[in-house]
């Protein structure tokens, strides 16, 4: 790793305040030692995949968040098909939440103060929770990522306004066409859904990978998943990105086109994780691990192709999402429909849940890196922000291994890294060197 002026790593522990709260992160490895001395015991409470008569988990169940996005799928899945009360959690509650907003601040107050205790969440508000960077007083709450929900599965989405152009992969044409629209002085809005989070940093990437400044050249604001379409049919903005079904939706009411899918951008990259509170964890490890188990045994159900149509239906539900299958069973099945005309049939874009070994499931750490790295690039962390003591302080690969023990797989992810990544415009990310790939980027906040 470079070595940077005055320090002896150019990645070292910041000390201003968007350093890591010392002592709440103390506390919290002494409870992750705790743990693992627990896991012994606990490993034999897995016969067969369940728990054995009298070592379930200390709690019935909690109450976890979702935003109606098809990502969420795992968590209502293992709800409705009696996954949670396989391993002894029948109390389980997956509540639906109005935005990314929303989910933070129930997550905040916690199910002691009626909110929840973890959640579908955009895999970086792991990381912007546990430093305070979004938090209200910028008050740190330690939080774990438990394992990856999926891979894929994310577009971004034109409006109709510019389809002359019929944009793709390459964002540049968009350049011209958005300045002479500000130069009619008019304002050009993109949308994600928080700032970030995964699809704030896909379209700044595309954006910039084009030559388009996502500080500079247009506005970005903060949308909830399921207004995107309604807020592109009254001209609210020029561009969003969001998970399925909305791009879909968006194309089938003939509202804009999408220019591309985010596993075009980066394939296989990792999107919303299952989130939890780390001190609901650490006082609850045994349930913890059978939520892991019941989720996991979920994933796998969402990966095989013979269940997608039951999926699209379940998710679909009024209680759910209250959204048609034919807005959600195309992209889940890998047939896109971009709109003008453009379609693909079986493409291997389809939102991927668990892998041939549970290698999606699985929590990688270079992946966290990578989210904190480009979080780094557009400022919210400080270039010399210790990535990876961060991310050993949130990511609980541990447990899932241990899930995954519990599962009685034979063959799965045990590594911290899974190597070099390759993105759409030949940039690559190399966890060994995050300042590297850093200085490789043209259009960023960061002064490295």
């Amino acid at each position: 790793m470079p070595k940077s002026k005055g320090s002896k790593s150019a990645i070292r522990t910041a000390t201003d305040s968007s350093s890591i709260d010392r002592r709440t992160f103390v506390r919290q490895a002494s409870a992750v030692t705790a743990t693992a001395a627990l896991l012994s015991s606990i490993k034999a409470a897995f016969p067969g995949g369940a728990f054995a008569q009298g070592t379930g988990p200390e709690v019935k169940g909690t109450k976890l968040g979702y935003i109606a996005l098809t990502d969420a799928a795992p968590l209502i899945i293992a709800k409705e098909k009696g996954f949670y009360n396989k391993y002894g959690l029948p109390d389980m509650e997956i509540l639906k939440q109005a935005s990314w907003g929303a989910t933070r601040d129930n997550m905040a107050l916690g199910t002691k103060a009626n909110g929840i205790d973890g959640g579908h969440i955009l895999r970086p508000k792991v990381h912007l929770y546990s430093t305070g960077k979004v938090m209200q007083n910028n008050q740190p709450l330690p939080m774990y990522t438990m394992l990856n929900l999926n891979e894929d599965g994310q577009a971004i989405s034109i409006s109709n306004e510019f389809k002359e152009l019929a944009i793709r992969a390459d964002s540049s044409p968009l350049k011209a066409a958005f300045e002479k629209k500000k130069a009619a002085g008019k304002e050009v809005k993109l949308a994600m859904t928080f700032p970030g989070g995964t699809h704030d940093l896909w379209i700044r990437y595309w954006m910039a990978a084009g030559g388009i400044d996502p500080d500079k050249d247009v506005s970005t604001i903060v949308v909830p998943p399921p207004q995107m379409v309604a807020n592109m049919k009254v001209g609210n903005m020029d561009a969003f990105c969001v998970g399925e079904p909305w791009n879909e939706q968006l194309v089938n009411q003939d509202i804009g086109y999408t220019a591309i899918t985010t596993g075009e951008l980066w394939f296989k990259h990792p999107e919303k994780i299952l989130g939890m509170r780390a001190d609901w964890v650490d006082a609850n490890p045994k349930a913890a691990l059978a939520m892991l188990m019941a989720v996991m045994e979920a994933q796998q159900w969402c990966e095989k192709l013979e269940n997608k149509e039951e999926m699209a239906t379940i998710i679909g539900r009024r209680q759910w999402f209250n959204v048609p299958v034919p807005d959600i069973i195309g992209r889940i099945k890998g047939d896109i429909n971009y709109g003008l005309g453009r379609k693909v049939q079986g493409s291997n874009l389809k939102m991927k849940f668990w892998g041939e070994k549970g290698e999606t499931s699985y929590p990688w750490k270079s992946l966290d890196q990578w989210f904190v790295t480009e979080n780094i690039r557009w400022g919210k962390f400080e270039p010399d922000f210790d990535i990876k003591g961060l991310v050993n302080k949130t990511n609980r690969s541990d447990l899932w291994i241990e899930a995954a023990k519990g599962l009685g797989l034979k063959d799965y992810p045990t590594a911290e890294s899974r190597g070099i990544e390759k993105f759409f415009d030949g940039k690559i990310f190399d966890p060994a060197d995050p300042m590297a790939y850093l200085k490789s980027l043209a259009i960023k906040r960061a002064m490295v």
